[in-house]
């Protein structure tokens, strides 16, 4: 090439890039965005998760994006992160959307429904089932947008100071559980009690409650609850898989250049495989710790799980009749774990049975 084609071509590229590089730059303005979460900074695989993506996005935007993490309490209480996510207190936030059912019921299907989906089958259903676009008819509602982050996975029915051998049992006790599935016990006599994580081990070491769950193995052990209630029951048929989300302010969400929302997207759902990953890793060796450190396992009779089926199938057919976007969400769910389970039960139940019981012979 002659000097002086090379010179021109060279000059054309510096105009072009000239001309690119503030239109890039436009796109990507500098930000400070704080969130609030649900979860207490010790548990660090819950509240890990919204640090692990204010990270990222901060790390892909080169600093320009950059949204601040609070633990519940610091900002607000752990249990009122879609208040301040609606009136525009914070930006984001990170949290259970059963937290809400008394908002509307149909919130609870954001997290887990009561005998609902598995940890696959609620990813599945969120992101190709339909369920996303239902639930964030309802989060507009509120003024948010939702992005689910993740699955802590199946989780344990909880601590008891009591063995439950019965219906009878469960009479009286005043049980914390978290959510919606308050209300399918109470038809069996329990007495529901919601508290934040934070407030859940001196309300059983006081006495004010009775019993109380909160995840699994990893999160248990760190709040302590071992130490105050021996009996370890399982499964927790509230959350089969439970998914935390984000939520956006949708008046913020919507103000947000293309480019920060497929972020946020992308490091929120990186996030979430992070999280469940975690539990994956860390729930097997903490419930063997548990065991040492005194917990009993054991798993709720079965007269009980199929009393509080049909308690919950009762409430859902009540609230259904008055409800229709719970309704909607309620048929969507009920027809995708149908055949989602009449799959499951051919190769991975297979599987997974065999595996199990050739662990020991390894």
């Amino acid at each position: 090439m002659k000097r002086r084609e090379f010179l021109k071509s060279a000059s054309i590229g510096v105009a072009a890039s000239a001309v690119a590089a503030p239109a890039v730059a436009q796109s990507m303005p500098e930000l400070q965005w704080r969130l609030t979460a649900s979860w207490p900074k010790s548990l660090d695989t819950l509240y890990g998760a919204p640090e692990y993506m204010a990270k990222r996005i901060a790390e892909l935007t080169d600093n320009k994006f950059r949204i601040q993490a609070f633990a519940a309490g610091e900002i607000v209480p752990g249990l009122q992160v879609l208040d301040a996510v609606q009136n525009g207190t914070v930006e984001m936030g990170h949290t259970a959307a059963y937290y809400y059912f008394g908002k509307d019921p149909a919130f609870t299907f954001g997290t887990a429904l009561p005998f609902g989906l598995n940890t696959r089958q609620q990813e599945a259903w969120h992101l190709h089932g339909g369920g996303m676009e239902l639930l964030n008819e309802l989060f507009k509602a509120y003024n948010c947008w939702g992005i689910i982050t993740g699955n802590t996975t199946c989780q344990m029915g909880g601590w008891f100071r009591k063995e439950i051998r019965s219906l009878d049992d469960m009479r009286g006790l005043k049980f914390r559980v978290g959510g919606f599935a308050g209300r399918i016990l109470q038809k069996l006599g329990v007495v529901p009690q919601q508290l934040a994580a934070g407030d859940i081990y001196p309300a059983l070491e006081k006495g004010t409650i009775d019993s109380a769950e909160w995840v699994g193995p990893y999160d248990d052990e760190k709040l302590g609850l071992v130490k105050v209630a021996k009996y370890y029951y399982y499964p927790g048929w509230w959350e089969g898989g439970a998914t935390p989300h984000l939520l956006v302010n949708l008046t913020k969400w919507n103000e947000l250049p293309k480019i920060y929302q497929a972020l946020v997207q992308t490091c929120a759902r990186e996030a979430g495989v992070w999280m469940t990953a975690k539990y994956d890793t860390l729930n097997p060796q903490a419930i063997k710790r548990l065991v040492v450190q005194g917990a009993e396992l054991r798993p709720f009779p079965q007269p009980v799980m199929e009393a509080c089926y049909s308690a919950a199938n009762e409430l859902y057919a009540e609230i259904a009749r008055n409800n229709p976007l719970f309704k909607k969400l309620l048929d969507s769910l009920t027809a995708f774990r149908s055949d989602a389970y009449q799959w499951m039960q051919v190769a991975e139940l297979a599987y997974d049975s065999f595996m199990i019981r050739m662990r020991t012979r390894a």
